[in-house]
This record gives C-alpha cells, structure tokens and sequence, in this order.
C-alpha cells in the first residue's frame, strides 16, 4: 500500500505506527469484516486536519471518546506534543486500551497522550478545562457523550464530531443545535465533522 502523503506530517516514528495501523484498516475494510472487529481509523485527511486544528488552537487538554487502538489519538498527540498539550484518550474494550497505549509508545508519545478504559461519558467528568472534545465513538452514543462532557468545556472550546455525514448522526445534530451554549455547523469534508463551539457566556 501506498503511503498516505498525509502521514509525511509526522516524523518517522510515529508515521511507521500511523502507516501500519492505516493498512489494518484499510484491509479489514477491504475483507469485509462487521464494524465492531475493525479498528475503524479515521481517514488519513481528517487526521491531518485535526493536527492543523490544534496547532492553530492550541488546546491545553484535549479528551478524546472512542479511541480504538489510537490511530486519531496519535493524530492529536502529535500535535498536542509540539506546544505541551495533553491527551487524554478514552476506549470501553481493555484489549483496544492496551494496544492503543502500546501503539502510543511505539510511536514517542506516550509522555503527551493515554488512553484510559471505560465509559467515556464517564471518564470525562474527571477533567475541566477541555480545549477540545473530539467524539470518534458509536454514532447512536454522540448524544449522552455530548451531554456529559460540555460542561467540561471551556469557552470557546470545540467539540468535534466525526462521521457525520457517512452516518446517520440526525439525533445529535438535533441536540446540538438546539443547545443554547454552542454554534454548531456541519462541514461536509472526508466522512463529515461537526464542528461545535461553546460560547463565550
């Protein structure tokens, strides 16, 4: 397989994690196997436009929900780790959480970004001042995650939401924008993002 032109963001290290965790994906995609035996990556373009994202936010804690074996963590670590920002990753599957770590760790990264087991909806409450929420996990969950984790945060935060699109995510559009606290707006790009801000009060 050929080298997302994508992964070249990341130095050599990293991108051997990303490279082989990106064809696992694309062959389990390729042998057909059911949604919950697959690491279910996200795309190689939308790994790299969260990495610009928060370059340019440069959020001090990011919480991820849904992290599978750490493909999009390693994203967000990645650039979390050029200014000091900290990862925390979330996975309900002990297995997934150990190899996402070890994958994390692989990759140099393990002093920014973990991966911590269990509910995400749980887990959020245990931080504040999130710069950034990004929700990877079952689509019909983005709701009661969303719910738990706003309040952590800050203002102006984001909370972004992939596969939107590729999706039926109707229930949670709905509520964000009818949510008195954020400006939301779907951006049709790779599998869809909404892209949600908490306002300033």
């Amino acid at each position: 397989m050929v080298r997302p032109q994508e992964h070249l963001i990341a130095n050599e290290r990293a991108r051997l994690v990303l490279d082989r965790l990106h064809e696992r994906d694309a062959a389990e995609r390729a042998a057909g196997l059911p949604q919950e035996l697959r690491i279910r990556a996200l795309t190689p373009p939308t790994g790299a436009f969260l990495y610009g994202l928060i370059l340019a936010l440069r959020p001090r804690l990011i919480f991820e929900a849904g992290s599978a074996v750490g493909y999009s963590t390693i994203w967000l670590a990645l650039a979390a780790q050029t200014y000091g920002g900290q990862v925390i990753g979330s996975e309900i599957r002990p297995e997934r959480v150990r190899e996402a770590n070890a994958n994390l760790a692989e990759a140099g990264l393990a002093d920014v970004a973990s991966v911590l087991e269990g509910d995400a909806a749980e887990l959020v409450r245990r931080f504040d001042g999130i710069g950034l929420l990004f929700l990877d996990a079952e689509k019909d969950d983005y709701s009661r995650l969303f719910l738990a984790g706003i309040d952590r945060v800050i203002p102006g935060g984001l909370v972004i939401a992939d596969n939107v699109v590729s999706h039926d995510c109707r229930d949670y559009q709905e509520l964000v924008r009818s949510h008195p606290d954020v400006h939301t707006v779907t951006i049709p790009f790779e599998r869809g993002l909404e892209w949600t801000v908490k306002r300033w009060l």
